[in-house]
């Protein structure tokens, strides 16, 4: 019967911990795709079994090498398409899992206040960028894998079963190809041992976990080499000195526990600290961790409390990959993101959640209950206010920017949504501003300059896309931008010099090829445009306006029949297109075939768009 009624008492838990997360996070599942969410969710070029297989065995056919990850976005895609719906209850789902194993982890190693520290993860608000963020899914997928190895790897410790340490090192290597920042396992191991026992002993304790650091750091140096050749984290933003990396070290662990401690003003994007060794003030930060860590350790030793300097230990060394010794992409914007302290988080909520069950048992009952459901309540209720933030991108942009005004970033991706709603001289003005704050940005040079043109003012917008080219010569959007400025022009020869190249940094750009061909169309050389809209449509078979454009151009050879099919390719892939319909009909009709040229050209009219 005890047995029963334990086992009555977790169900209940597991559903009060699931029902709670999904009520705090309710804003979120109506939420929209967000920043790189579009990065992340699988692209149309590989949703099929080959797609797949690109993801696990081609570097760089996706933005991180996360095969894991990536796989599980391919069948999410199988399964429901682009239901940013599911997304995000999965997400949600994920999250709550995670907090689940995280009370069992304690449970297992006798830590008192387990389900109310999986409690406080699951509720508290600096986890919302990690769930109401579809990107994301790499630290709550990542998070389970996380404690299931952990899991995994205790019972081997216990039983010393071959079978469960494979079990473990699979289970460890899944969350290793969902996120990198899971190669803290093994050490994090290491201290949870050490606090268990006092000390660690060679062959039972360092000697098995020895090939997940191999794991772990050769998952780290991948990690890091996408993140500096491909993703862009290096160059004179990311010069810091050794001496400079120290002194954000130390203002970065504290930041994130501050916002654990005070969860107040979380933004998407914080502000971006200047680093200075020659101010002494900025030492302080370092000299107060290193004066914890020597106080904990003297608490350790002199009165056998290991638990605090553990939760430092795992709190701290779980940051480390994020702390400011390696280059992370996000760094451009701030050294700091809410995101980055998911899993490390756990030391903290674990030692919370110890300090506040021994309070608890020394208070009474009703008191101690109600405490706890305030707390709980205050963190839901903050969880939910974020999650709203997360709803679209205007949204997140715009209240990243009302408290954070510096925010460059927010100001150049706000203008993107802006001009995507026609409202370019809105997102003109928050471009510049982009550019006040950091001048060398050619993305926002390129996206100033390409709105220019859009508005007509060519002059205007090319001194904006020769700047962006300049900044990042790379730059394959640019070249192609620019070049098209430049044939509108009229100054064809430099304009398909810039078109060379962007094909060249990208071989795969259908847009560029597509430009290229109207630009020889117009500088009357039919026969290579056709080579290039060929190839538009070749890079992009679903590309419907490529199709329309091929098909004008062969049309304009007198290639009629070609030009129908290319028409009704249009047609077939957006049956609700009435200029495809149109074109296709005129085609027909010039190729005698009256009754079906009808037919489409009705279907024009009724779409709005008008026969001759």
């Amino acid at each position: 019967m005890p047995g029963s009624l334990t086992r009555d008492r977790t169900i209940w838990l597991h559903l009060l911990l699931f029902g709670l997360a999904l009520l705090a996070y309710l804003p979120a599942l109506s939420g929209g795709l967000l920043w790189d969410d579009a990065g992340h969710v699988t692209r149309a070029e590989l949703r099929s079994l080959a797609g797949l297989g690109r993801i696990w065995f081609e570097f760089g056919a996706t933005q991180q090498y996360y095969p894991v990850l990536h796989s599980a976005f391919w069948f999410e895609h199988l399964l429901w398409g682009d239901s940013t719906f599911a997304y995000h209850l999965l997400n949600v789902l994920l999250h709550a899992t995670a907090a689940c194993l995280f009370a069992r982890l304690l449970r297992r190693l006798a830590i008192p206040g387990a389900w109310f520290a999986a409690l406080l993860f699951a509720l508290h608000p600096v986890c919302v960028e990690s769930v109401a963020w579809i990107s994301e899914q790499k630290n709550t997928l990542s998070a389970v894998f996380y404690l299931l190895a952990a899991l995994a790897y205790l019972r081997f410790h216990d039983s010393r079963r071959p079978a469960k340490y494979a079990a473990a090192t699979a289970l460890f290597a899944l969350a290793l190809l969902t996120k990198t920042v899971t190669a803290s396992l093994p050490a994090a191991l290491l201290v949870v041992l050490w606090w268990q026992q006092g000390r660690l002993a060679w062959r039972r304790d360092v000697l098995p976990l020895l090939p997940w650091f191999a794991l772990g750091a050769g998952s780290g140096l991948v990690t890091a080499h996408f993140e500096r050749a491909l993703i862009g984290a290096q160059g004179a933003d990311f010069a810091l000195a050794f001496d400079e990396r120290l002194l954000l070290a130390g203002r970065v662990v504290w930041f994130y526990l501050g916002k654990l401690v005070w969860p107040t003003e979380l933004i998407f994007i914080y502000p971006r600290w200047g680093i200075d060794a020659a101010q002494w003030w900025q030492w302080l930060f370092l000299a107060a961790a290193v004066a914890l860590v020597l106080g904990l350790s003297w608490l350790a030793v002199a009165r056998r409390r290991r638990g605090p300097l553990a939760a430092a230990l795992l709190f701290g060394g779980t940051l480390f990959p994020v702390l400011g010794f390696f280059n992370v992409y996000p760094f451009l914007f701030s050294y700091v993101a809410d995101h980055f302290q998911y899993l490390a988080s756990l030391a903290v909520f674990a030692l919370a959640g110890a300090g506040l069950a021994t309070l608890a048992a020394r208070a009474p009952r009703p008191a101690a209950l109600g405490a706890a459901a305030l707390l709980l309540g205050a963190l839901g209720t903050l969880t939910w206010r974020q999650s709203g933030m997360y709803h679209d991108l205007p949204t997140l942009y715009e209240t990243t920017l009302a408290r954070n005004p510096a925010c460059w970033m927010a100001h150049q991706n706000l203008a993107i949504e802006l001009a995507g709603a026609g409202d370019v001289d809105a997102a003109n003005a928050h471009l510049r501003t982009a550019l006040q704050l950091y001048p060398d940005n050619a993305a926002a040079e390129n996206n100033l300059g390409e709105n220019l043109a859009r508005l007509g003012r060519l002059d205007e917008a090319l001194p904006h896309l020769q700047r962006a080219v300049e900044l990042q010569p790379n730059y394959a959007v640019g070249h192609c931008n620019l070049a098209t400025t430049l044939a509108r022009l009229r100054r064809f020869e430099d304009a398909f010099t810039h078109f060379a190249t962007a094909t060249r940094l990208d071989p795969l750009y259908p847009q560029a090829e597509q430009n290229w061909g109207i630009a020889l169309m117009e500088s009357a050389q039919p026969a290579q445009a056709l080579v290039h809209l060929e190839r538009a449509v070749q890079i992009a078979p679903a590309w419907v306006e490529g199709r329309i454009y091929y098909g004008r151009a062969l049309a304009s050879r007198n290639r009629l029949a070609d030009a129908a099919d290319q028409f009704r390719a249009a047609v077939d892939l957006a049956p609700d297109s009435g200029e495809a319909h149109f074109l296709l009909g005129k085609a027909l009709r010039a190729l005698g075939r009256t009754t079906e040229a009808e037919t489409h050209l009705d279907a024009a009219r009724q779409l709005g768009t008008a026969a001759p």
